[in-house]
């Protein structure tokens, strides 16, 4: 390979991170487009199946490799059901009975935190003072870009039921990063999003049916923008980059991206839906900026 496309490799590999924050951040977008028109589960359901017909004619056209193992499959749908079906569950769950996505994306961005305590006790990665602080200070940013979204009028144990799906969101996309760090190093992009995502699709829709929705779908032209967007620009763009990422770097420094999202999610919602951004707003973007760097440094 010659110095030329070396130093192009390189210098698209460095924007990566940041293409991945701002696709990754217009999941709460999408979900405010689409909920009106279907329940959570529901939606994720719909959203699954297309995927995995998108990347099956995918794998078929380019012949993409399947993983050798048994023990391997185990390992990649186990990262799947963390990182995408109980993530998106909870978070859907969330918005769908009433949470503020701002409110949602506060309590996912506390997952850094706990990947940086869980990285160094399970994967063994040390974690520096500089990023300890790094991290805490996007989690000051974070906090201060979405303190004027925080619910009111909500009884206390209201706020806590609707809660409960997000906290479970972000335990499950901690573990799914620490998860597949560990047990799934390097698998073909192409069938390792068809492993990932058939048992999501099956446990979703058995949820969905289990838990009493009614499975009615208004096929609004709103609804089918969100559906193609979450399907085709998250689903198979943002969690590819996640993948290579988690691949590429260490637990730390993937997980400090999410830092990232609920600004660029307050950025988006400002330009879309003309939510103002405060001068505190502000204040905290520049703070989570300043924190991610530090903690990726």
């Amino acid at each position: 390979m010659s110095s030329n496309a070396t130093t192009t490799t390189q210098a698209a590999t460095r924007l990566y991170p940041w293409l991945f924050v701002a696709l990754w951040s217009t999941g709460f977008i999408g979900a405010k487009y689409g909920l009106p028109d279907a329940e959570p589960l529901t939606f994720l359901t719909l959203r699954y199946a297309l995927v995995l017909f998108l990347m099956g004619a995918i794998v078929l056209w380019s012949r993409a490799p399947w993983p050798p193992r048994g023990r391997a499959w185990g390992h990649i749908a186990v990262s799947g059901l963390l990182v995408h079906g109980l993530y998106l569950g909870g978070v859907f769950t969330a918005i769908g009975h009433g949470l503020p996505a701002g409110i949602t994306a506060l309590v996912v961005g506390l997952q850094p935190l706990l990947t940086a305590l869980g990285a160094g006790l399970f994967l063994g990665e040390r974690v520096r003072r500089s990023q300890w602080l790094g991290l805490a200070l996007g989690l000051l940013g974070v906090g201060l870009v979405l303190a004027h979204k925080v619910a009111a009028g909500h009884s206390s144990a209201a706020l806590l039921q609707m809660l409960l799906p997000a906290i479970l969101a972000l335990l499950g996309i901690t573990a799914g990063t620490l998860y597949q760090k560990r047990f799934c190093p390097g698998f073909d992009l192409r069938t390792g999003s068809l492993i990932q995502f058939l048992p999501c699709l099956l446990l979703t829709g058995l949820a969905a049916w289990l838990g009493g929705e009614t499975l009615h779908v208004r096929w609004s032209g709103a609804f089918v923008f969100a559906l193609g967007w979450l399907v085709l620009v998250l689903s198979l763009g943002a969690v590819s980059l996640l993948n290579v990422l988690i691949r590429q770097g260490s637990a730390i420094h993937v997980a400090s991206l999410f830092y990232l999202v609920p600004p660029t999610t307050a950025v988006f919602a400002w330009a879309l839906f003309g939510e103002t951004l405060t001068g505190l707003a502000l204040l905290g973007m520049a703070i989570t900026v300043f924190g991610v760097w530090l903690a990726r440094r």
